[in-house]
């Protein structure tokens, strides 16, 4: 039996996970980090520690585990941050991570020069911000002249481990889609935009599709690490990517919404949609030839944290269990309260940073179970708001696939069956992303004919929640006064 391994390199956490060819865990491995965040704006971190714990959780795995059968490993990639290398491959400067967000300027310059509605339909960003690396290159330009004179090679993460793994350099377009260096369409560089940086495309990797092989292993880490000598490395994709092929959306009509910190919504289409309204990103897929639409919000998981670590501290207590058997005490629609859950500006479809949380229609009358379930149909609000857009532009969804943290609570899953009205599907691997990066790892070893066999194999359907009807009259009640609550505070914010 073909072992395949997934890492997953997220934000301030990597996680190795050890599949066999069936999907089942054999082992998995986790290590923390802290970004170094000096000033506001600013989010930064050592470049060579990313290296560093790569090889802590690799190790782990090779001591947990009999790896000699290990065919292949993927890596499933934070998205933008950006990685300068010399010529001798060692890093400029610190990584400026994809939360930095000094290059406001830069991005202002970018939007005049190329236009917003143009840099949209080449590289799928519906809008030019300080997140993408092409914006950090030229804050590198203007601000650390002498670094940018240096630098010999431009990576994100993923290429970056990519290189220490293997000696190569190797990208994939999952990961370049948030860049505003890459082509969607054309899947090359974007030619007139290295121009206006004075960078080159052979300052930067070779483009690959998700799941090719690159080179085995090199020696010298197969050696130092405990690992097959003729492990396959191989195109991992965009943590979103990966989590979706992780739960077997790979084709249109299936999605996924993945509630963790953030909302994030993936929509598998066959060719590139451009929202006219530039509301939604679309990004190339870890499938070959596929795309998909990328309608996120920045407070989900998150909200409910915040609201847990405030106001429901149960000392030696599972927290999230007891909130949702409070909030399962009160009837759907939380008896008239609602709640906005924009505690850090609003996202798609809104664009709106100075959005704002707000719950409205309590009483004293009103439980705490009342604002945590208000909490809970607040997100998922948030959900259905984004899938009628995404139905309004012509997207099927037949099924929504629920990853994440959220799809852990029962509560909540029902909630948003009954909310966006249609059914709602569980899957039994908790790391979708690093069950996707191995998937990819088998394709590129050929240990799976196609994507479809792959996950048909790998992939395990858990639980299936319907909409329960006799809600759905409060539900649509709730969703109306939802719009119009945003409506009316929109100029208050």
């Amino acid at each position: 039996m073909a072992h395949l391994l997934g890492l997953d390199a997220g934000t301030t956490s990597f996680k190795a996970v050890l599949f066999d060819d069936d999907g089942r865990e054999v082992a998995s491995a986790s290590a923390e980090y802290a970004l170094l965040t000096p000033e506001a704006n600013i989010a930064e971190f050592e470049t060579e520690k990313y290296w560093d714990i790569c090889k802590l959780v690799l190790s782990e795995i090779c001591q947990k585990a009999d790896v000699k059968d290990l065919k292949a490993l993927a890596i499933s990639s934070q998205g933008e941050t950006l990685i300068l290398l010399d010529k001798d491959g060692r890093p400029l400067r610190r990584a400026i991570v994809w939360l930095d967000n000094r290059s406001e300027a830069e991005a202002e310059i970018l939007k005049g020069e190329f236009g917003q509605r143009n840099a949209f339909e080449i590289t799928g960003q519906p809008d030019i911000v300080p997140t993408w690396p092409a914006t950090k290159i030229l804050w590198v330009k203007r601000n650390e002249p002498d670094i940018f004179d240096k630098a010999h090679k431009y990576l994100l993460l993923e290429d970056y481990l990519i290189y220490k793994l293997t000696g190569k350099f190797a990208a994939e377009g999952s990961l370049l889609s948030s860049s505003l260096l890459f082509d969607v369409r054309q899947k090359v560089w974007w030619r007139e935009m290295l121009e206006f940086l004075g960078i080159s495309e052979e300052s930067l990797p070779e483009i690959h599709e998700s799941g090719e092989g690159v080179k085995e292993i090199s020696d010298q880490v197969a050696r130092e690490l405990g690992l097959p000598g003729d492990m396959l490395v191989v195109t991992g994709a965009l943590d979103q990517a990966a989590s979706t092929i992780g739960a077997g959306n790979i084709k249109p009509g299936v999605i996924t919404e993945s509630t963790g910190a953030a909302l994030a919504i993936c929509a598998t289409i066959d060719k590139p949609l451009f929202d006219p309204e530039n509301r939604i990103p679309c990004h190339y897929h870890a499938v070959e030839n596929k795309y998909y639409l990328l309608p996120w919000c920045q407070t989900a998981g998150m909200a409910l944290k915040w609201f847990r670590d405030e106001f429901c501290l149960y000392e030696g207590m599972d927290a999230y269990k007891l909130m949702d058997d409070e909030a399962s005490s009160v009837p759907p629609g939380s008896d008239g309260v609602l709640m906005l859950p924009h505690l850090m500006g609003a996202v798609c479809p809104e664009f709106n940073p100075n959005a704002r949380g707000c719950y409205f229609g309590f009483s004293l009358s009103s439980t705490k179970a009342h604002f945590i379930r208000a909490l809970l149909e607040a997100v998922a609000l948030m959900l259905k708001k984004n899938l009628d857009i995404l139905e309004e532009l012509g997207i099927e969804i037949r099924e929504i696939r629920a990853i994440g943290g959220g799809a852990r609570s029962d509560l909540w899953n029902h909630i948003k069956a009954d909310v966006v009205g249609k059914p709602l599907v569980t899957v039994t691997t908790a790391e979708t992303a690093c069950l996707g990066a191995a998937i990819l790892a088998g394709i590129g070893a050929s240990v799976f004919p196609s994507i479809d066999a792959a996950c048909e194999r790998m992939v395990r359907i858990k639980d299936r929640v319907f909409p329960d009807e006799k809600n759905r009259a409060v539900y649509k009640a709730a969703y109306e006064k939802y719009i119009k609550l945003y409506e009316v505070l929109e100029p208050l914010f």
